[in-house]
């Protein structure tokens, strides 16, 4: 039995230990979570007065929700079953949002159908990726903006969150807190408008707790590889979080010195741009399993 959580049920703009939960759930139980698009659906044609949007309802999230036996230094496992998106999307440019800001005279959206699984931008047809861009778990103490990414996870706008994909986020408080929101058809590295297609819809997701087991920064795994996520104020910081991180990680499960570590990740890690636009910045690096499995390593 799946529940449906409706996302009139609740809707939360920070990560905070103080939110009420709107629902509660046993560890292992699946839950559909239906959610607004990033602006909350305000924008609803191409014509409509810009300035008028509420900047405050901006990012919600559906949740939380309270997961019983989730307990602070456990991990809480997101495994992501199916995302399901609404028939239009929308993106969102204007001055000094973005990298190409500066360039940008006025504030200007743009409304995007979703026809036969293809987003139509002008008389171009252009994949879909569905993905979620806000997504984790409360952290203690003050509460975190659902714009901001960090290790509780948030707003991470990483297009490796997707259908089939597996999230690992370290639990803070009892119960977890989960939230989600912020949903792409598509969205490329960068996220460098400071939008992608921006979509209402609704995520069908496993919750699990692990005991006994530690991440500090959030992690995913999909058919193909591990991945460490890390967020921070600039590209070259979260770098060196996510591959030290992971390295030290892989150091404890092997026989290998750092060095050599260090050397194998060098010729066969990825350490890739997730986003480049939210308060702080988010990278992965990435681990195939191929190498994982002579290794003898799970990481989770």
């Amino acid at each position: 039995m799946v529940e449906n959580i409706p996302r009139e049920s609740g809707i939360i703009y920070e990560f905070n230990e103080m939110n009420q939960p709107i629902a509660t759930v046993k560890s292992g139980s699946t839950v559909r979570i239906e959610t607004y698009d990033c602006f909350k659906n305000q924008i609803v044609s191409e014509g409509m007065e810009l300035v008028d949007l509420d900047w405050n309802q901006i990012n919600p999230a559906t949740g939380p929700i309270y997961v019983e036996g989730a307990c602070p230094g456990d991990v809480l496992k997101v495994s992501i079953q199916t995302i399901e998106i609404e028939s239009q999307g929308v993106m969102l440019v204007g001055p000094d949002l973005g990298v190409m800001g500066k360039f940008i005279k006025q504030m200007t959206a743009k409304i995007l159908p979703i026809e036969n699984d293809k987003i139509v931008f002008n008389d171009l047809q252009l994949p879909l990726n569905k993905m979620i861009g806000v997504i984790g778990v409360a952290p203690s103490g003050k509460g975190i903006n659902c714009g901001t990414p960090g290790a509780h996870g948030g707003n991470m706008d990483n297009k490796m969150v997707t259908q089939g994909a597996t999230m690992y986020f370290p639990v803070a408080v009892e119960g977890a807190l989960f939230g989600l929101g912020d949903f792409h058809a598509a969205m490329g590295d960068g996220e460098v408008s400071v939008s992608g297609v921006e979509v209402a819809g609704a995520a069908t997701v496993t919750l699990e707790v692990i005991k006994g087991v530690t991440v500090d920064q959030p992690m995913l795994e999909n058919d193909h590889s591990f991945t460490q996520i890390a967020s921070a104020l600039t590209l070259d910081e979260a770098s060196k979080i996510a591959t030290q991180l992971m390295i030290h990680r892989l150091v404890e499960q092997t026989h290998m010195t750092v060095s050599e570590m260090t050397m194998l990740m060098s010729a066969v890690g990825q350490l890739e741009i997730c986003q480049v636009v939210d308060p702080l910045v988010t990278v992965r690096f990435v681990v195939p399993k191929w190498l994982l499995s002579q290794l003898a390593v799970t990481l989770i």
